[in-house]
């Protein structure tokens, strides 16, 4: 069975946007099998939608099933991780700009529901998180809580604010990296 990668945009994303194009072509080259899904309603995001799309385009999840998640999309990857059924258990996955929480009260019902990190330590594999050391909208701890909390590896790096389109990010070869890192890990 082939690599897979999921890569799920953020809050107001979509597919196109940013570093997802050059990151689905490289892995591609690579031999992956890469889907980047429409979240539904980006700027009004609701949870239960977004878990639906990725139950409806991921399937089955196993050991080659790698999720490659930015900003919101990598709570929304951790809520999907956190309701697998407990035999299924993922390669991993890489946390771009990642959180649990912000204060940002259009979004706060989208992670209302608290994290069972056990769960999703234990249905995750292995998890690396990506965060910049000046990001204007997601604190470097967060990621110090994914360290804390998932036991993932944090990378920390420089002048890339939130890793957006907007901000010039077309390409981020610390992702690929982290995919390719877990792609060659033994099963967790």
């Amino acid at each position: 069975m082939q690599q897979r990668a999921f890569i799920i945009h953020g809050w107001s994303g979509y597919p196109e946007e940013g570093w997802f194009p050059w990151l689905k072509k490289e892995l591609e080259q690579r031999g992956f099998v890469v889907t980047v899904p429409v979240m539904p309603a980006p700027h009004t995001p609701k949870l239960s939608d977004w878990l639906r799309t990725l139950w409806e385009t991921v399937g089955r999840v196993d050991e080659k099933t790698i999720f490659v998640g930015h900003s919101l999309g990598c709570y929304a990857i951790l809520k999907f991780l956190e309701n697998l059924p407990s035999e299924q258990v993922a390669g991993g996955a890489v946390l771009v700009a990642g959180f649990r929480a912000l204060n940002i009260p259009v979004l706060n019902a989208f992670y209302a529901p608290p994290l069972d990190w056990t769960v999703i330590k234990a249905r995750a594999g292995k998890i690396i998180a990506i965060h910049s050391d000046h990001d204007p909208y997601v604190p470097l701890a967060k990621g110090e809580e994914f360290r804390q909390q998932l036991g993932a590896q944090l990378h920390v790096l420089t002048g890339y604010r939130h890793f957006s389109g907007s901000e010039g990010v077309t390409e981020l070869p610390a992702a690929l990296d982290a995919v390719l890192a877990i792609s060659a890990s033994p099963p967790v």
